[in-house]
């Protein structure tokens, strides 16, 4: 009987120990996320020392933590220009000329926004790198393109954004690829 009562008590402590570690757990704030390919250019030798070609997106990770994309309004809503992320301004820098969605890029560092609707989003390029996350004006847009848009089976809890390159001989083209919620967009790229 002893036994018995020293391991309820025991047992007793540990539930008790586990519910004050839950009670003062905090949700995780965002972190940042990098999508990067590196660009083999047939034929092309890159010399000593200098830092490979990329495409790369540097963003903030947000997560949804039981809300709803579109139905908690202050997520994403519709019909307004997002930044694209969390906390810091979200990145795209290519080191090569691309075409993007159809649409030419130089080379260089921009600020990345999407436009969401519920017809579909656009992507948004702006060429001020160093412009605040929350700085928006369409005199400063470079690129805006439609994106294709897939609903997912089962929701994505954070912000996630993917750069495949296409695995056919020769490449230099690929996929921009992002998804957060039941939402996924994307669209190709090829090196021009």
């Amino acid at each position: 009987m002893r036994t018995l009562t020293f391991v309820a008590s025991i047992a007793a402590a540990a539930v008790a120990s586990v519910a004050d570690a839950q009670a003062t757990l905090r949700p995780a704030p965002s972190g940042r996320g990098i999508a990067e390919v590196v660009l083999s250019v047939p034929g092309a030798t890159a010399p000593a020392g200098t830092a490979p070609t990329v495409i790369r997106i540097d963003y903030g990770q947000p997560h949804l933590r039981g809300r709803r994309l579109h139905v908690d309004t202050t997520l994403v809503p519709y019909d307004r220009v997002w930044r694209t992320g969390a906390n810091a301004t979200t990145t795209f820098r290519t080191d090569v000329d691309l075409t993007i969605g159809g649409s030419p890029l130089a080379k260089g560092t921009y600020v990345l926004f999407t436009l969401p609707t519920a017809a579909g989003w656009k992507l948004i390029l702006q060429k001020n790198e160093n412009q605040s996350a929350d700085e928006y004006s369409t005199s400063l847009d470079v690129l805006r393109i439609d994106l294709r848009k897939r609903t997912l089976t089962a929701p994505l809890e954070s912000l996630t954004f993917w750069l495949i390159p296409s695995t056919a001989e020769g490449a230099g083209r690929g996929e921009l690829r992002f998804a957060w919620g039941m939402d996924e967009l994307s669209t190709d790229w090829v090196v021009r």
